[in-house]
């Protein structure tokens, strides 16, 4: 039976009222499941004075009693609804017990064990409070607290059909609470609140109650507050506690979502009191509209109330979280008539770039857990691709049917529909840059930019793009007003990779399983360069060494002792030589260089080295020159490439590249110009960076027979030479040449800073300082007879040929030498012939 079907002759109020036949029993009136708790009136309630029975004060008037519900209303011959009751002033209570049992005077204390009955009336259930027999509770016992947790305010039964030591919850009050309607029994404590718990504001999710009963009515949300404290004084309220609520004939379901009480304290429960502020928010799964104001947020918030950026599980990205709260999602939790005062649009687009394994596809899977209702639409890009001719087109207008559809039926009040592209470069390429017969590259971004920004726009769509090639996107979809907000997504700092490895070793700390030797602080020191999937690669290679450990000697699929194994820092320390980042030191390259090391054979190799260092201090401490370019100069066998690599590894930056005519064999031109481009751009992606260019010459193709040279190659090293690195990025180049005319008739000695000249070995002491470095002679007296023939060889003089070696070429010759039986003849008579 319907809670309100005021003609019915068998309703049990109106047998009542008639007098007519045996009373019903006090439990015929659990309302059936599609029961409304109200129907809506005509008009909106008029405000009757108090002394009326059932009294409706009007939503702008609060009340000032407590509210109870008069009996003799009941006794009349017409049922009125409403959802709170108005009484009387307070009467003396009778002298003389009134029939069935029940009296009018409290001989109860109101604490024990009560049972639990259905409540007495449909009109009762509307008040959210727990319906009590007169007789159980004193008349300044108000509210009561059920299994010492569920705070409930309390109304006298006014039909007095309600027997003692029995409570009449409503149906929704037994759901929350988990009571049956018979046979149950719970313990009862009275209440009274402090001054300090009445609630300052309440914040509460409202919806249709009933689906079928919906409406396309704007509510007020200001009105529905003052109805709602005019409706319910003194009503308990506690997050998550539903409560029903008849607005102005409409069935409303209330959840409760956050309270704060005057003591300053959030989650407990509060009391509603005359300055209450109640804020409202759409239910996500109702259609309701709900009409804000420009001092209160959108009715359909789009983030969860207790999200934090450090629950989602990734680390070294706060500030492009913090940037993409600022500018997606800032604008659209606040108020709507605010925004509108403003006159802007919100952002529809954000596009996320970066190296790979730094956390963009991450993100996108974490992104969900920002919002309060709708999962985003994750699409990778080549899934949109089909083999039909229109088919790929229509799959882009799919994703965005349902918020044109949503934007229709609500407008404004529609859900945030948030679209998340994965590899958008894919799909997303220049126009006219593909070579395919279809053109369905062209075709998909052209109705991607429609969708986006086209004649009918749409202001509830968000898209979210992630690529790691931002140059070849369409710059069409990059403009304002579609992927407007391009955020980098770069390699974490040593905070960010401090965070990261926290997340990735919390289960091993709390399982005991991390041995107490492990510093995590050290090792984000130790891992420059890392991106975020590279620390969790570290991550796992440190857990297979301690697996190792644990393995049966002779066996490889059995184990033992599993429950004492730990991950200890030395497990850490050999993934370290396993793993290495892609964006970090070119290591093995640049030892292949320097494997003899530096010997200092003048002052000269001294100057370079101390010259060089100058110039990464300069790099990494100057704001006036983030990017150094210097030569090395100096004949063939010299030393320069040796040189500039060790200045490299001392600096000590995370990123050192080594560029080298030896890895491009069998290149073309265009094949040299885009591996110079990698290296460069990949350079700029760490704060600090050193790029050794060896023997330009050679990449340029130079030949002295012609001559020749490849101008592509050229004019591409002159404007990467020259081309400043992104703020907060620097950057060292070392090239190094054996040919320095060829520079300076190609035009490309300007690019550099500054120049350094390295010069072979022309005198005897510095032959003899290179022998005794490599330690050719078993002892001095073979040291002093090598010296003695290379004096008498008498370089230089009488028209003789001048000593000028390098040092390359002479370590060369004392190797060959220390297989002969006569080292020091083997290496005199192969100088003679090399400086001849």
């Amino acid at each position: 039976m319907s809670f309100f079907k005021r003609n019915d002759p068998n309703a049990p109020a109106v047998r009542r009222a008639a007098g007519g036949g045996a009373s019903p029993s006090p439990y015929e009136r659990l309302p059936t499941d599609n029961s409304s708790y109200s129907s809506p009136p005509a008009q909106p309630p008029r405000r009757v004075p108090p002394p009326q029975d059932y009294a409706q004060q009007s939503y702008n008037q609060p009340p000032r009693q407590t509210p109870q519900v008069p009996s003799r209303g009941y006794d009349q011959g017409e049922y009125r609804e409403k959802a709170e009751y108005r009484p009387p002033p307070p009467q003396q209570p009778s002298r003389h017990p009134q029939q069935g049992g029940m009296t009018g005077v409290s001989t109860g204390l109101g604490r024990g064990l009560y049972h639990i009955a259905p409540c007495p009336s449909d009109p009762l259930a509307l008040t959210n409070r727990l319906v009590v027999n007169p007789g159980d509770f004193p008349p300044d016992i108000n509210f009561v607290i059920l299994r010492n947790k569920y705070i409930l305010s309390i109304i006298r039964d006014p039909t007095r059909t309600l027997p003692s030591k029995h409570l009449g919850p409503s149906k929704i009050i037994r759901q929350w609470i988990g009571l049956s309607a018979v046979g149950e029994t719970v313990e009862v404590e009275p209440y009274t609140p402090g001054n300090g718990e009445y609630a300052a504001s309440v914040e509460m999710e409202v919806g249709f109650r009933i689906k079928r009963k919906e409406t396309s009515d704007l509510f007020d949300t200001e009105d529905m507050a003052q109805a709602f404290v005019s409706a319910f004084p003194d009503l308990p309220v506690t997050p998550l506690q539903p409560l029903v609520f008849d607005y102005r004939g409409h069935d409303l379901k209330v959840t409760v979502r956050t309270v704060s009480t005057l003591d300053g304290s959030d989650g407990h429960p509060g009391i509603i009191m005359e300055g209450t502020e109640v804020l409202w928010v759409k239910d996500p799964t109702s259609g309701m509209k709900l009409k804000n104001t420009s001092k209160r947020g959108p009715t359909n918030a789009i983030l969860a109330p207790n999200f934090k950026f450090e629950d989602m599980g990734i680390g070294g990205l706060d500030t492009e979280f913090a940037a993409i709260f600022r500018r997606a999602f800032a604008s659209r939790i606040f108020p709507p008539g605010l925004v509108e005062k403003l006159g802007i649009q919100h952002v529809k687009g954000i596009l996320l770039f970066g190296p790979p394994g730094t956390g963009k596809t991450l993100m996108a899977r974490q992104i969900g857990k920002m919002l309060n209702a709708r999962e985003p639409k994750v699409v990778n890009g080549p899934e949109i691709l089909n083999k039909f001719v229109g088919q790929s087109e229509e799959n882009i207008r799919k994703l965005f049917a349902d918020a044109e559809k949503e934007q229709k039926e609500k407008g404004d009040e529609s859900g945030l529909h948030i679209i998340i592209f994965d590899e958008l470069d894919a799909i997303c390429k220049q126009r006219g840059s593909t070579n395919s017969g279809t053109g369905v590259g062209d075709s998909i971004v052209n109705q991607l930019l429609s969708k986006m920004d086209g004649v009918d726009q749409l202001n509830n769509v968000l898209i979210i793009g992630m690529t790691n090639r931002m140059d070849m996107i369409d710059e069409a979809l990059l403009r304002p007003g579609r992927l407007e907000v391009h955020i980098e997504i770069s390699l974490p700092d040593e905070a960010g990779r401090y965070q990261i490895l926290n997340i990735h070793t919390v289960k091993m700390r709390t399982n005991g399983v991390m041995d107490g030797d492990v510093d995590l602080a050290k090792l984000a020191s130790l891992t420059k360069n890392f991106s975020g999937a590279e620390i969790g690669g570290l991550v796992k290679s440190a857990t297979s060494f301690a697996f190792n450990r644990h393995v049966k000697v002779g066996t490889v699929a059995a184990f033992e002792d599993v429950e004492n194994i730990k991950i200890t820092m030395a497990d850490f320390e050999h993934a370290l030589s396993e793993v290495t980042p892609a964006f970090g030191v070119a290591e093995e390259e640049l030892q292949q260089v320097v494997e003899n090391g530096i010997i200092h054979y003048s002052e000269r190799v001294n100057e370079i080295l101390k010259d060089g260092s100058l110039l990464v201090e300069q790099v990494r401490n100057s704001d006036r020159t983030p990017l150094v370019c210097a030569l090395i100069h100096g004949p063939p066998g010299a030393g320069k490439t040796a040189l500039a690599a060790t200045i490299a590894m001392q600096s000590d930056f995370p990123f050192i590249k080594l560029i080298s005519p030896e890895t491009m064999v069998g290149f073309s031109e265009g094949q040299k110009i885009a591996q110079l481009s990698k290296v460069f751009t990949d350079s700029y992606k760490s704060p600090l960076s050193v790029i050794v260019v060896d023997s330009i010459e050679r990449l340029l193709d130079w030949n002295p027979i012609g001559p020749r040279f490849s101008n592509g190659v050229l004019q591409a090293l002159v404007v990467l030479f020259g081309k400043r690195p992104p703020k907060g990025r620097r950057l060292l180049i070392l090239a190094t040449t054996s040919h320095r005319s060829i520079l300076t008739d190609m035009d490309v000695l300007s690019a550099f800073d500054t120049d350094m000249s390295i010069s072979p070995i022309t005198t005897l002491e510095e032959v003899g300082h290179c022998l005794r470095e490599v330690g050719l002679f078993h002892n001095q007296n073979e040291l002093d007879r090598c010296m003695q023939m290379l004096s008498e060889s008498r370089f230089g003089e009488d028209g003789r040929p001048e000593l000028l070696v390098g040092v390359k070429k002479l370590l060369s010759m004392a190797e060959m030498a220390r297989q002969d039986p006569d080292p020091a003849y083997k290496l005199v008579s192969s100088l003679i012939r090399e400086v001849s």
